[in-house]
């Protein structure tokens, strides 16, 4: 099967065991749910949901309601233009159905989740939105949301990743967030934070807001900032067109009209992992660990404009950010029970070295500013993973540049010390890629987040570039956790591990959580602090999820009955 064949879920047997598996390749060939149209420098995607085009049995997608499915779409639909059509400028998001733009995540597929499920999901998509807003700041794809009919929930929280938010006012369109008084849970992709941090709606207002379950009306958003603008029926068109004008006046992005093709991803998964060309995922189930492998280029990448175009989507920094970031999500969401993830690198650090001098050398082609943001939100969707992330600094390393970022995003970095032979020791080398190439989502480099803004470090490790730094180096400057001689290596690895596994699930992603992003929030940090500890811990409260609770009974003319204690 090939990306334009296979499905998002499907089955296989590892192991001996059959299991439900889902995939994050598609193509347009296969959308079910959007329809992409690029016409110049704007690129129109229009959001016609399938009600019978669900990831899963069980429940249909009525009033324009997604799930995992049209999120994939979603995600692909978006790579698809930053790569195959560069000289769009805008995108406009817009529905197929009329009197309704989006009412948000399909609420029995909700009520029919696993809790896993739930979260996952709204871990994804919030992703997707933070990539959409990510790509607007830096590589200056814009876009506007065109609101047509109801606008609710997670439809909303599309439209709040928008550049512009613009609304018929046909007095029936609405926008609202109604999931506290509905549902019983939080706006789960960020629409509480996006709200308040983004759109700069004052608090008592938002309070009316979010508990308003009818939603708001073209003037009286306008004046809640809750949109940018508003028309009648007749001159709607007109207004979207001058959105779309004074966006494309802000962007940058100057690419041809021709990309590259974005190929399939190629992974083979078996009882062992998952297996790519750059990244190789070995998976330990008894003790519950993934290794994962990341490789350095073989040979000297290419280096002009040129050649990089050629390579097209083999190009080693794109195909390294592309299969990493599938590999993320697949054993995010294929592989629950597997808490701890050993990151290693293998390969030669000068070729890692290479690679980035390439890549500031190009900085400014359009094809390497785009693979830039794919390496930056690839290495964000690791530091938010709810996984224990441990760095192994071991014999054939290269934790250089771009690969040392793997490591600044782990909870702690062991590093192999051989005293006896200082020569063939591992080393680890910082370039300009540690500092400011790939922000983290609270938008300090991760050095910075490592060393709690210290200026004084920064600049002392900024002198230090370029040079191979061995373990007792590494350990006096703080960029290593610990490290253990050859003698002791192999005990205390897996001692640590065994510990960290007899650990709780639920009480590690707390704490990993709340350690990774120390110091000041910023509007991701506080969307992702929520989901993985409010939205995590509401969902599998009675009053949301239980037999009578507000998820299970939508729908159903039943009210919810709610314990009212405050805990």
């Amino acid at each position: 099967m090939n990306a334009m064949t296979e499905p998002l879920l499907f089955k296989q047997t590892l192991d001996g065991e059959e299991r439900e598996l889902v995939s994050f390749a598609t193509h347009p060939s296969r959308y079910r749910h959007w329809k992409l149209d690029v016409q110049g420098d704007v690129a129109r995607l229009k959001l016609d949901i399938d009600e019978d085009g669900g990831i899963k049995p069980g429940y249909k997608l009525k009033l324009n309601s997604y799930d995992l499915g049209v999120d994939i779409e979603l995600h692909d639909a978006i790579n698809r233009i930053r790569f195959e059509h560069p000289a769009v400028k805008v995108v406009v998001f817009e529905s197929g159905k009329d009197r309704i733009w989006c009412s948000g995540a399909n609420i029995y597929m909700l009520g029919l989740s696993t809790h896993a499920w739930k979260v996952n999901f709204c871990k994804f998509t919030n992703e997707t939105r933070n990539g959409l807003e990510d790509s607007s700041r830096n590589e200056g794809l814009k876009s506007v949301a065109a609101v047509t009919g109801a606008c609710a929930g997670g439809g909303y929280e599309l439209a709040l990743a928008c550049d512009r938010i613009v609304m018929v006012d046909d007095r029936s369109s609405t926008v609202s967030l109604p999931e506290v008084p509905l549902l019983g849970v939080l706006p789960g992709t960020g629409g509480l934070t996006r709200v308040t941090d983004k759109r700069k709606v004052r608090r008592d207002l938002a309070d009316i807001f979010c508990t308003t379950s009818e939603g708001v009306r073209a003037d009286r958003a306008k004046d809640w900032k809750l949109i940018d603008a508003y028309a009648k029926p007749q001159q709607f068109g007109a207004l979207v067109d001058h959105e779309v004008d004074a966006l494309r006046k802000q962007s940058d992005r100057a690419g041809p009209e021709q990309g590259i093709a974005l190929t399939k991803v190629e992974v083979t998964i078996d009882g062992q992992g998952y297996h790519y060309g750059t990244v190789d995922v070995q998976i330990d189930r008894a003790a519950r660990t993934a290794t994962v492998t990341v490789s350095a280029p073989q040979v000297a990448i290419e280096s002009t404009p040129d050649a990089i175009v050629a390579a097209g989507a083999n190009w080693w920094p794109l195909k390294l950010a592309r299969e990493l970031d599938d590999a993320i999500l697949n054993l995010r969401t294929n592989e629950l029970e597997i808490g701890t993830w050993v990151i290693k690198t293998r390969g030669d650090a000068n070729r890692v070295m290479q690679a980035d001098a390439v890549l500031e050398a190009n900085k400014g082609h359009w094809l390497v500013r785009e693979t830039l943001g794919a390496l930056r939100r690839t290495l964000a969707r690791l530091d938010v993973t709810s996984r224990t992330l441990i760095a192994l600094v071991d014999d054939g390393s290269c934790f250089a540049g771009t690969f040392y970022e793997l490591a600044l995003a782990c909870d702690r970095i062991y590093m192999l010390d051989l005293p006896d032979s200082p020569d063939a020791a591992p080393a680890l080398q910082l370039n300009a890629a540690n500092f400011g190439r790939y922000p983290a989502v609270n938008g300090l480099t991760r050095l910075q987040t490592r060393f709690n803004e210290d200026a004084d470090t920064i600049a002392q490790l900024q002198g230090l570039q370029d040079s191979p730094l061995r373990a007792d180096q590494a350990l006096g400057l703080g960029l290593v956790t610990l490290t253990p001689d050859d003698i002791d290596w192999d005990d205390e690895i897996r001692l640590m591990l065994e510990e960290r596994a007899s650990l709780s699930p639920d009480a590690l992603t707390g704490m990993e959580a709340s350690l990774r992003f120390p110091g000041k929030e910023t509007m991701e940090t506080r969307v992702f602090g929520r989901l993985s500890a409010w939205q995590n811990w509401i969902f599998i409260r009675p009053n949301a999820v239980g037999e009578e609770g507000a998820l299970k009974l939508f729908g159903t003319g039943k009210k919810a009955k709610f314990d009212w204690k405050r805990i």
